[in-house]
């Protein structure tokens, strides 16, 4: 088995193609030389994918980043990388490289990147491509915050039930997020100090999201997190540190002393469930933590 192994590893490295690996925290766990070449990586660097996205930037070198604000970037990058189980898609390299890359990603949240360099084989119509790419992305992201929209979210519910064995346990559940009292915000502070406290929610939240799961905005104040394989009570720990990072933080540079919470309601998939139902049974979750005072979390029953 340990020849077979050092054959595999011998072959990745010889061949043009790029492959990486990276584990549910979206930290690198494989890159073989190519791909170490094109990103670079020195031979047992095991960044975060966020980290050797930002220093590559900084560095001006690497993948194409056509937004000027990499953290906005990144957020609406990450509210969908490695959300469904295969996705495939084109980029460019700052050196002028095209690449075909695919990402397969396991129920537990591990990701196979392959890439290959099609710079002579499909430089016809790549305008048209990445217009269609761009078009695609902003169908689904949520325009302010750049997170994942209504559509995305509901498309990864729908697939978190289609993949769910009832027979077998824990299947998922999702979480409403609603910001407390935030009409009362819009209408002391203004709607432009609205939208910097909803993008600040956003990235808090998103920084906290794992790779299996989804987080979106579906509307106004009222967010979603959808959580495969996951349990009610696991769900509960996950939004309490969510609760614990959103109190500490101060949103309006203006206004120092201001701060904000929100409620959540969470509901787990049973067999049968449809989308609408896991809705209703997280909305009412939802407004029993709003009656009873906010800034906390009630489960379904």
């Amino acid at each position: 088995m340990d020849e077979i192994l050092s054959k595999l590893l011998h072959l990745c490295d010889s061949t043009p193609v790029f492959a990486a690996a990276y584990d549910s925290f979206d930290r690198l766990r494989y890159a073989n030389r190519a791909f170490r070449s094109a990103f670079f990586l020195d031979e047992e660097e095991a960044p975060l994918w966020s980290d050797l996205m930002r220093r590559n930037f900084d560095a001006g070198r690497g993948t194409v980043i056509r937004n000027r604000d990499f953290e906005a970037w990144l957020i609406s990058t990450q509210s969908r990388r490695g959300k469904t189980g295969f996705r495939a898609f084109e980029t460019d390299l700052v050196d002028g490289r095209w690449l075909w890359m695919t990402e397969t990603v396991q129920g537990d949240g591990w990701m196979l990147c392959i890439a290959s360099d099609i710079t002579k084989l499909r430089a016809h119509g790549r305008s048209v491509r990445q217009d269609r790419d761009a078009a695609i992305k902003a169908s689904y992201t949520d325009e302010l915050t750049g997170v994942a929209n209504r559509r995305f979210v509901n498309g990864r519910i729908e697939e978190m039930l289609r993949h769910s064995d009832f027979k077998i346990g824990v299947c998922g559940c999702i979480c409403v997020l609603d910001l407390d009292n935030f009409k009362y915000v819009n209408d002391r502070y203004g709607h432009q100090a609205g939208d910097a406290i909803l993008r600040d929610f956003a990235a808090r939240i998103q920084r906290q999201v794992r790779r299996p799961d989804c987080f979106g905005r579906v509307g106004g104040e009222e967010f979603v997190l959808v959580l495969p394989n996951t349990s009610a009570s696991e769900a509960e720990l996950m939004v309490e540190r969510m609760l614990a990072a959103i109190r500490i933080s101060r949103p309006l540079k203006e206004r120092a002393d201001f701060s904000y919470t929100f409620s959540a309601g969470i509901a787990s998939a049973r067999h049968g469930t449809t989308v609408a139902d896991l809705f209703a049974r997280a909305d009412e979750a939802l407004y029993s933590a709003k009656m009873a005072g906010r800034n906390r979390i009630h489960l379904a029953a």
